[in-house]
């Protein structure tokens, strides 16, 4: 053991227990009921950070949206409660409640404790539903510390109880009589799953206003009993009243083009504005009411159809010079569309259990017949609009092509000028090919620069400093972005492309690291950096690849002893880390990075088995797009309202980045 705790210390990897040569059926560990949910949960919720966190509420809630779009109740409630429970209340049929032949049991205690039971494998039961593989409401039960459920049906207010992971604790009783109809499910998330169990009202919020443009004509309410907050959503005009929310703060080019269509079965709803100066594209997609956050066969049939009808009209009215036509990346710049299905039981496939693709073949066709049909209509109506969109989208066209002949140059492929070769002079790069295991760390100022170079892996990071604060990328062109010498450097480096030429598959570096002071400058260029890989690198954070690196505050040492220190990241480190130490403590308050010497930045902040990362993620596209308009676009006014409303000027919330943060990771 002491020759492992050795090896250890030189940061080898050493098996503590040898693994023995014999492997025999005595070995196989079958997990009953529900302890593989508790003992792998990453495999049912993604993960047991915040975002795992709240999955257990989405499961619930989904099946309650599922009752209401096929018709049964109008009003969901979702309640968060003093003790850190939290409760979804629907007014659909009730779960049902009689003895299943096939288990002996009540049908809702089978629903909880079961994986794959329910009835959305039953087209009879439900026309649509978001869920597939029956497992939501059991992975809340199975990662609760207690979860009750009410069950109003029949004329009969029915009671059951689980606790402990799952385990029956009160058996389905009858309470009372009433003459409502609806289930409502309280659970406690179990604290030996999650380190957080501390709902966060601003995230269900923000999922309940996605829902109510999703599900016209359903009443959401949030409750918080703790502080007394509330908050109702509902929604008449539904995917419309989505895409004004995301544009409220740019400058739109006409309405907001909407439109609907049955084909085969499948509802296609799709709602869609392009805005003046701006240069990306927002596409939100939706299968029966379940955010598709990598797209799928929806997504691709709304593009193709959309390029080939917009060139198809252009041509037909002689807008095409010399049979030149307009790429989809160029025709969807600037683009805001909302994508929403219905598709029945049968048609509907998700690609993996957390459903972040559709893999339905049956929707591709589907939509790609509506946009070309109502698209059409549209355009022959208002042929105005389709004039200045095709000049737009041939704007943007060219403007692609110069900034493609701009990276030319920057790559060597043209001769170079002076200027060029002083892009990349201060980039020190990493040694490795192997580039998902290549790191990229952009850091402000040329003295943390220094000391993050000398403290590197050599073999697999690379320090870029910054020369000053980055540009402000909101609303501005790809054109200007490549005359722009901090992007330009960054482009070039990342070496990917940028905007509709992003390609994620040529990044040089499997993580994008972002290390500023912890003071407000950094936390400014912390901002400006992310509005960039949001409009013109997305790709990167959707795949999990931009992070914020987590530099110490402080540092408590012995005076005596400096060799005997602890490194703080909050005041509350702080004090403990001062009883750790014990009298005789020296404090350092790191102000910037380029106070820390190498060692220090490197044991702290870049040494991968002792930093702490925060990975970038994008937990709710409404409000990102939301806070990125208002805070970093071009109109002060709504930027000075937000200010007057949501800043204490006592402590300053970063509360732009904050949205964009996600776990820690190492």
């Amino acid at each position: 053991m002491e020759e492992i705790l050795e090896e250890k210390k030189k940061g080898n990897n050493v098996a503590e227990k040898p693994v023995e040569d014999d492997y025999t059926g005595g070995d196989i560990e079958i997990l009953s009921g529900l302890q593989g949910v508790r003992k792998r949960p990453g495999m049912y919720i993604g993960s047991t950070n915040l975002t795992g966190l709240h999955h257990l509420v989405w499961e619930i809630l989904d099946n309650a949206v599922d009752e209401a779009v096929n018709g049964f109740g109008n009003k969901i409630t979702v309640t968060l409660w003093k003790d850190g429970s939290v409760s979804v209340e629907d007014e659909g049929r009730g779960i049902p409640v009689d003895v299943m032949p096939s288990t002996g049991k009540p049908a809702v205690e089978t629903i909880y404790t079961v994986l794959h039971s329910g009835g959305k494998f039953n087209s009879n039961v439900y026309q649509t539903s978001g869920g597939l593989h029956g497992v939501g409401t059991t992975v809340t039960n199975a990662l609760s510390e207690w979860c009750e459920v009410k069950i109003n049906k029949g004329g009969f207010s029915h009671f059951i109880r689980f606790a402990n992971g799952g385990l029956l604790d009160k058996p389905l009783e009858v309470i009372g009589k009433t003459n409502k109809h609806g289930t409502t499910c309280r659970f406690k998330p179990d604290p030996k799953i999650f380190p957080n169990t501390k709902f966060s009202y601003d995230t269900i919020a923000n999922r309940l206003e996605e829902r109510s443009y999703l599900c016209t004509g359903i009443h959401f309410i949030l409750k918080d009993e703790a502080t007394g907050n509330t908050n109702e959503y509902y929604c008449e005009h539904g995917l419309k009243e989505y895409v004004v929310a995301m544009n409220k703060n740019k400058t739109p080019i006409g309405d907001v083009i909407d439109f609907e269509d049955d084909v085969n079965g499948i509802k296609v709803e799709i709602a869609m504005q392009w805005c003046f100066k701006d240069y990306k594209e927002t596409i939100l997609s939706y299968a029966n009411e379940v955010r598709t956050t990598d797209g799928g066969t929806h997504e691709q049939g709304f593009k193709t159809s959309l390029t080939k009808t917009l060139n198809d009209w252009a041509t037909n009215n002689g807008l095409q010079k010399n049979g030149q036509t307009i790429a989809g990346e160029d025709i969807r710049e600037g683009l805001t569309v909302v994508i929403s299905l219905k598709i029945p039981e049968g048609k509907l496939e998700f690609e993996g259990q957390t459903k972040g693709k559709l893999g339905s073949p049956d929707a591709l066709p589907a939509v790609a017949s509506v946009v070309a049909k109502s698209f059409t209509y549209f355009l022959n109506e208002h042929n105005a609009f389709a004039i200045d969109l095709i000049k737009k989208c041939s704007e943007a066209r060219d403007a692609r092509e110069a900034a493609r002949k701009a990276k030319e140059v920057a790559r060597g492929t043209k001769k170079k000028t002076n200027n060029d070769f002083m892009i990349s002079d201060k980039l020190a790069s990493a040694q490795s090919k192997d580039y998902k295991e290549n790191e990229l760390f952009i850091v402000e100022g040329d003295s943390a620069g220094g000391s993050a170079k000398t403290g590197r892996d050599r073999l697999h990071q690379a320090i870029l400093p910054l020369r000053g604060k980055p540009l402000n990328t909101e609303n501005v062109s790809i054109q200007k972005i490549s005359e722009n010498l901090e992007f330009s450097t960054l482009i070039n480096t990342i070496g990917a492309g940028v905007g509709q030429d992003f390609n994620i598959e040529d990044s040089k570096y499997g993580k994008i690291i972002i290390m500023t002071d912890a003071d407000d400058d950094g936390s400014h260029i912390q901002a400006l950096l992310l509005t960039f890989f949001y409009n013109f690198m997305k790709p990167l954070i959707d795949a999990g690849m931009v992070y914020i690196a987590q530099p110490p505050l402080y540092r408590v040492y012995k005076k005596s002893d400096p060799s005997k220190h602890v490194y703080c990241w909050n005041d509350d480190e702080l004090a403990k880390a001062k009883d750790k130490i014990g009298a005789g403590y020296g404090i350092n308050r790191y102000k910037g990075l380029g106070e820390m010497n190498a060692d220090q930045l490197a044991e702290t902040t870049m040494n991968k088995k002792t930093r702490q990362l925060l990975q970038v993620v994008i937990n709710n596209p409404i409000i990102v797009e939301k806070k990125i308009s208002t805070l970093m676009g071009a109109d002060s006014e709504p930027r000075w309202q937000w200010i007057q409303e949501n800043v204490s000027f006592d402590t300053i919330e970063d509360d732009y980045t904050n949205e964009m943060r996600g776990k820690k990771n190492g």
